[in-house]
């Protein structure tokens, strides 16, 4: 089979890195398609105006951004962490990212949406990633040691880009963590499945009933919760350096986003116009 070995090479690589499993597919289809459009050729040696050739005929057959910047992500990987090449040899304009604000839900309509969750296990673990702004890949590896109360502080290790962060325990939270462990008495694993780790699809669908049976109808996903935190601790006055180093961004500009969605000062805003 062709570029057996250097497909091989490249799903290693990922591994390596530690990349999620869902990750790891998309890259491994978009270099696929970068491999098959390249048939024939020297794959090494292939000339940045060729690639960005090949970026554009995506274009052509209306693929999205989405896509076409997860070929970027690619064929970078390829270059740059199987064949080791120095980043400055290689580069690609990306696609202008559309500007869209995160949706937000308001402190009513989170308490709106737990309360519409009858199982206490279920309400337990949407209650912790709002509160502590956790991805929803974050919450099925949560140890029972991973809260430490005498600190304060909820743990959250090997995260996205192998980072381990402290996340400020929710004081509340904790009383209803505290409930559910004298009531299902988890042996290692903070929130067990029935066979190893939660699955993140469970969860979601635990959300996703929710949040129809609470009548809200925005556009509400498991990162709802996480926007929605950072959004909440923005508006109650905690700096946004501090948001940022909880949830583990690795840049600024990314928590920035945030102040585009808060509603903090729009109500001392008016506008005088009649006489």
């Amino acid at each position: 089979m062709k570029n057996v070995k250097l497909l091989k090479d490249y799903t290693r690589e990922l591994k390596i890195r530690g990349m999620a499993e869902s990750t790891r597919k998309s890259y491994l289809s978009a270099f696929k398609s970068f491999l098959a459009y390249f048939d024939g050729e020297d794959y090494r040696y292939i000339s940045k105006q060729s690639i960005l050739d090949y970026l554009e005929s995506l274009f052509d057959i209306a693929a999205s951004k989405p896509y076409i910047n997860m070929q970027i992500n690619a064929i970078k990987f390829y270059y740059e962490k199987v064949l080791n090449q120095p980043r400055k040899t290689y580069y690609l304009q990306r696609p202008f990212k559309d500007r869209k604000l995160p949706v937000v839900l308001s402190i009513e309509e989170i308490h709106m949406i737990l309360e519409k969750i009858g199982n206490f296990k279920h309400r337990t673990m949407i209650e912790t990633i709002y509160t502590h702004g956790l991805r929803v890949s974050e919450l099925p590896a949560l140890t029972l040691s991973d809260i430490d109360s005498k600190r304060n502080v909820l743990i959250v290790k090997n995260s996205k880009q192998n980072k381990d962060r402290n996340i400020p325990l929710d004081q509340v939270c904790l009383v209803h963590l505290r409930q559910y462990y004298r009531k299902y008495k988890p042996k290692f694993l903070l929130f067990p499945g029935q066979s190893g780790l939660y699955s993140p699809t469970s969860i979601r669908k635990v959300l996703t009933k929710a949040v129809q049976a609470a009548g809200i109808t925005k556009n509400v996903t498991s990162h709802t919760l996480r926007h929605s935190y950072a959004t909440h601790l923005l508006e109650q006055g905690t700096d946004l350096r501090y948001i940022q180093e909880i949830l583990g961004h690795a840049s600024s500009k990314t928590t920035e986003i945030y102040t585009h969605v808060t509603t903090k000062h729009l109500g001392s805003i008016q506008l005088r116009w009649a006489s």
